[in-house]
């Protein structure tokens, strides 16, 4: 019996020291959950002092984001979406989609999750006060006929100048593949980017209008 103890204590060991970060796991999650986003979003928003606490871990996460999304949210693959200048309450709310698993990408998700509320808040909040880089039109004739389509399907929600609001994505300059393959998930109703209010505006879009309207919304300043 005296032989086998150092095995039973340390299976014990073993055992505790798996069980902590699982355990913990759902504690922190609970405590993200138990937090108002958008409540301390605002928060930020009319407190300076806060927002710039807030900004500093924003940044520090932003570091990390950089390795996909690009350095300042400006991303240099043209299929992954640019989030410099992105309304802080939309970004916010695509963060909870992915958290939730209502807007779907498993590595999204697992980097989120890990995120506390602090983090996130501070995240948007750097974004949104990123410049994006201007690309012009180099396919004028096809920007062109996309401003007609965009002003028939898009203009309404998105605006003149592509900027959105609070609930409604900044589209303006926005990566040409990202915004190709996204209208085109939207068209299909795709479970990756199922919207109600997108899927009725671009069911009706052609090949040919999606190529046209993404050559203007990428060149928009």
């Amino acid at each position: 019996m005296a032989k086998r103890f150092p095995v039973v204590l340390a299976t014990a060991l073993l055992t505790v020291l798996w069980w902590q970060p699982v355990a913990a796991q759902p504690a922190k999650a609970r405590a993200t959950a138990s937090v108002d986003l958008n409540a301390r979003l605002q928060q930020a928003q009319a407190d300076p002092q806060l927002a710039q606490t807030l900004l500093a871990t924003g940044r520090k996460v932003a570091a990390v984001c950089a390795h996909c999304h690009g350095e300042g949210g400006n991303s240099v693959k043209t299929d992954i979406p640019n989030l410099a200048g992105q309304n802080p309450a939309y970004l916010l709310e695509q963060l909870r989609q992915f958290a939730e698993g209502r807007r779907r990408n498993e590595f999204m998700e697992g980097m989120i999750k890990a995120m506390d509320s602090d983090e996130k808040v501070g995240m948007v909040l750097f974004y949104a006060g990123q410049s994006v880089v201007h690309r012009p039109a180099t396919a004028v004739a096809l920007a062109a006929k996309g401003q007609a389509v965009y002003a028939k399907s898009c203009q309404q929600c998105h605006g003149t100048d592509g900027q959105g609001n609070a609930q409604i994505a900044r589209i303006a300059g926005q990566q040409p593949g990202y915004l190709n393959l996204t209208l085109q998930r939207y068209r299909d109703g795709s479970s990756v980017r199922a919207n109600s209010v997108m899927t009725p505006s671009t069911r009706q879009m052609t090949p040919a209008d999606i190529q046209a309207v993404v050559a203007f919304v990428a060149a928009m300043p």
